[in-house]
């Protein structure tokens, strides 16, 4: 049976086709048959009648030069497509929560979303991560800039960051010399104004830090172990980081045993999680990424495992 598959995401031209999910998601839906449209934040419109979307009708394909072309140009209601993902990029912005109110309307009008914008909304990718203790490292999440500093003084090392940043930006380590501490206390927090996390810096992570896919709270068996650049504290790809593929630890699956059914419950379809060491640091629900790098280094394939959980369990379930 043939599906109608709309996705929110950044431009669809302007992505790195070498490497994006989304788009592996894209190719792996066009080779089960369905059509594929995409659209962006600025394509969603509410009115008394609903939602509608301007939305392209896409073909894609295995070419990094020309990677999609546009079939058509619609507006349509949400109700055109059989399910929709959510697939765009951070910054989490009031943009972005604004998006996922207007998804509240489709997926209560009947269609489905993936993930669930009241979840992705809720769960802030750091902050939900705590709500596992026993995967944790030991933290602090304030903006009260003396109890942060008290964490330092107790702990020596200390990864200091942003509630709301991506790929890396704005992460400092403090480690027991750190001159600068005053300095980066009051950045983060504004002068205490804005609520900051301390972690514990976890010595693992120069031999990466992993991301592991989850299909509705099922892990691949895989993770992207993602090393930092010598002399670098981010295992990010955006940081500079190099990816390198391994085996899921039997603390790994643990870690995947507690998130999992979370997951699921929250309809957390398609998550990432990353987990320095023996600890987990992120819950990643808005735009997990690393499907091309695992399904090179394993001859896996993700996206198409990602598009059977929609057909037989969404769609069809």
């Amino acid at each position: 049976m043939t599906y109608h598959i709309g996705v929110l995401m950044d431009p669809i031209a302007t992505i790195n086709p070498k490497k994006d999910s989304t788009l592996a998601m894209l190719q792996a839906a066009q080779k089960r048959g369905w059509q594929i449209s995409v659209f962006t934040l600025s394509d969603l419109t509410k009115t008394a009648a609903g939602v509608s979307i301007r939305h392209q009708l896409i073909q894609v394909h295995d070419d990094l030069k020309q990677w999609f072309s546009v079939i058509a140009e619609q507006t349509s209601a949400a109700s055109v497509f059989d399910a929709i993902l959510m697939r765009k990029d951070p910054p989490f912005d009031m943009e972005y929560i604004y998006a996922t109110y207007l998804l509240d309307f489709i997926e209560k009008s009947g269609t489905p979303v993936l993930n669930r914008p009241g979840s992705i909304r809720d769960c802030n990718e750091k902050l939900f991560a705590l709500q596992f203790p026993d995967c944790c490292p030991p933290h602090i999440v304030t903006r009260d800039m003396a109890a942060l500093k008290a964490f330092h003084a107790e702990h020596g090392d200390v990864i200091y960051k942003p509630l709301d940043g991506m790929g890396g930006a704005s992460i400092f380590r403090a480690t027991a010399t750190e001159h600068n501490l005053s300095v980066i206390v009051e950045t983060l927090t504004q002068h205490g104004t804005v609520q900051t996390m301390a972690q514990r810096y976890i010595p693992e992570i120069v031999n990466g830090d992993t991301r592991i896919l989850l299909i509705n709270g099922e892990p691949v068996p895989y993770g992207l172990a993602r090393v930092p650049l010598a002399g670098e504290t981010r295992g990010n790809l955006a940081a500079g980081g190099s990816g390198v593929g391994r085996e899921l630890t039997e603390r790994d699956r643990f870690i995947c045993d507690q998130v999992g059914p979370v997951l699921r419950e929250k309809g957390l379809y398609f998550t990432g999680i990353d987990v320095i060491g023996d600890y987990l640091t992120e819950i990643n629900v808005t735009c997990p990424t690393c499907i091309r790098e695992l399904d090179a280094a394993f001859d896996l394939d993700i996206a198409g495992d990602y598009m059977q959980f929609i057909e037989s369990e969404i769609l069809q379930g």
